[in-house]
Order: C-alpha cells, then sequence, then structure tokens
C-alpha cells in the first residue's frame, strides 16, 4: 500500500486535517460496536476511497489483509471466550484447553470484533493511500528534523531493497542447479543495503545535512477544503464519542447478547456517513 497523488478534496486538504479525518473514523470504529456503526464507518471509508480515485488500492489491500484478520477473529474469539450462557456446540476435552463449549455469544462477538477490524484496516489504508507521507513527515520535522530526514529515507530505501530484492530472485532462477537458501538471499540483500546507507551517508554529508538547523515554521493559509474535513472530523469525533457515552447504540455481549435496535443505532449510522462523505461534495478547483 503506498501514496496515491489523484484529483480529490482528500488529496488537497493539508495533512494534519487528513490525518485527524482519517483518525477520527478509526475512533468511531473503536468507540462503537453496533454493527449498524460499523458497517457505516465501512461504507464511508469506501465510499471516500471512491471520491479520492484510491477505491482500487483501498479495496484490494482491505480484501488481502482486513477480511482475513476479520475471519480470524470471528473463528479464535468462540474458542477463547468462555462466557456467554446459550451454548450452540459442545467440542467436549480439548487438550489444554479443557472442556470446550462454543456459545452463541461468542460467536456473536467474534463477528463484532472481525467487522471493527475491517473498518479499522480500510481507514487505514485509506490513510495510506490518500495522505501524501513527505508532508505527514513535514509536521514533525520542528521537533525533530533529523529523525523526519531518517524517516524519509527510510520509507524511500523500503521499495529500493523489494526492487533489490527481486532482481536478486530473478537471477537467482536463470542459474542452473540448486536454489541458494534464503540466508545467502538475505545476505545479499543485506549487503546492498549497507551499500547504499554508506553511499546517502557520503552524500548527505557533501550535501551539509550534518550541520543542518531547525527549520523555520510555515504559515499557510487553510483552503476550504482544509475547513470542510476539519468539521467533518469533529463531527464524526462527537458522534462517535456521543454515541457511546450516551448509549444509542449499545452492545452486551456477555453473558447474553443484547443489541440495541429502533432508530439510534440507524440515526448514529446515517450522521457518521453523512460527515463523512459530505467534505467529497466540493470538487471544484482540484483537477490538475
Amino acid at each position: 500500500m503506498t501514496y496515491q497523488r489523484r484529483a480529490s478534496p482528500l488529496h488537497a486538504a493539508r495533512a494534519s486535517v487528513a490525518c485527524a479525518w482519517c483518525a477520527a473514523l478509526v475512533a468511531c470504529a473503536l468507540a462503537n460496536a453496533h454493527p449498524v456503526v460499523l458497517v457505516a464507518v465501512v461504507a464511508a471509508t469506501v465510499g471516500a476511497a471512491a471520491a479520492a480515485g484510491v477505491a482500487r488500492e483501498v479495496g484490494r489491500f482491505t480484501l488481502l489483509v482486513g477480511l482475513p484478520l476479520a475471519v480470524l477473529f470471528v473463528v479464535i474469539n468462540p474458542l477463547v471466550a468462555r462466557e456467554g450462557f446459550t451454548v450452540v456446540l459442545r467440542l467436549g476435552g480439548v487438550g489444554p484447553l479443557g472442556e470446550l463449549d462454543i456459545t452463541r455469544e461468542a460467536l456473536v462477538y467474534g463477528a463484532v470484533l472481525g467487522l471493527r477490524a475491517l473498518a479499522v484496516i480500510a481507514a487505514c489504508s485509506l490513510y495510506a493511500a490518500a495522505v501524501d507521507p513527505d508532508q505527514v513527515l513535514r509536521l514533525f520535522r520542528r521537533a525533530g528534523f533529523r529523525s523526519a530526514l531518517t524517516a524519509t529515507l527510510a520509507t524511500r530505501m523500503v521499495g529500493v531493497l523489494a526492487a533489490d530484492g527481486r532482481r536478486l530472485a530473478d537471477g537467482q532462477r536463470c542459474r542452473p542447479g540448486p536454489k541458494a537458501s534464503r540466508l545467502a538471499l538475505v545476505r545479499a540483500v543485506a549487503s546492498g543495503a549497507l551499500d547504499r546507507a554508506t553511499d546517502v551517508a557520503a552524500t548527505l554529508e557533501v550535501r551539509g545535512y550534518g550541520g543542518a538547523r531547525r527549520p523555520p515554521s510555515e504559515r499557510r493559509p487553510w483552503s476550504r477544503h482544509d475547513v470542510a474535513f476539519a468539521l467533518s472530523a469533529l463531527v464524526l469525533l462527537v458522534a462517535g464519542a456521543g454515541g457511546a457515552i450516551a448509549g444509542v447504540a449499545n452492545v452486551d455481549a456477555y453473558p447474553l447478547t443484547r443489541i440495541d435496535g429502533g432508530a439510534g443505532p440507524l440515526v448514529l449510522g446515517a450522521v457518521v456517513l453523512a460527515a463523512a462523505l459530505a467534505p467529497f461534495a466540493d470538487r471544484h478547483g482540484i483537477a490538475r
């Protein structure tokens, strides 16, 4: 998952606001366990990814990482959770686990945990695809400008080392005889990384980075996209925290499952969905 530059309101917003907006989506998913709210967060993230032009990247990462993690929660939670009154399956003695009973409450809460994990992974993948990492590093350069430079170089070197590994693997496949061990491949990649690190250090020294000083702060006026996403993040935080505190969408998993119905969860989910997608309505002046 890498950053993809697109002409969208989310890309046009400053990095600090975009980070806060993505964090607000994650906070909504973590603060509320009701399936309606979690589905609203996932739908908002998918809609935002489509509006930002990164739906394919976000969807692929969510399916490859988030979906297996969600299934893992669904499978593991009934095996480790001993709470719950409604037994649906008795497995008897299972080695060190002892008497193992699968309860309906553990199954339901495992599904809730899986859906929450899916929502968090989707929001994080949207952040990775739509928020410029260089701008994020600039946010911290005054507090630790050498650390920001180190982080920038490290992120750039990841792709270079991955390409080196692929080239070594291609060359290995072209050679006759048995394949080299994984240790030999790691040794070759590590040697190349050390050589590249030495070259980078020499280049930075020649360019005077060793005597660099803390850069001055940049004061850039807020755009309408900054304001829109900041307000959206605020509404998401208020809705998520307010809904959890007020108990309008409660989920009690144990000892008996109780999921609130009625209009409360539907209204909260609609607010989350509308607040998240509202900033994308203004697309004027973002085409490049």
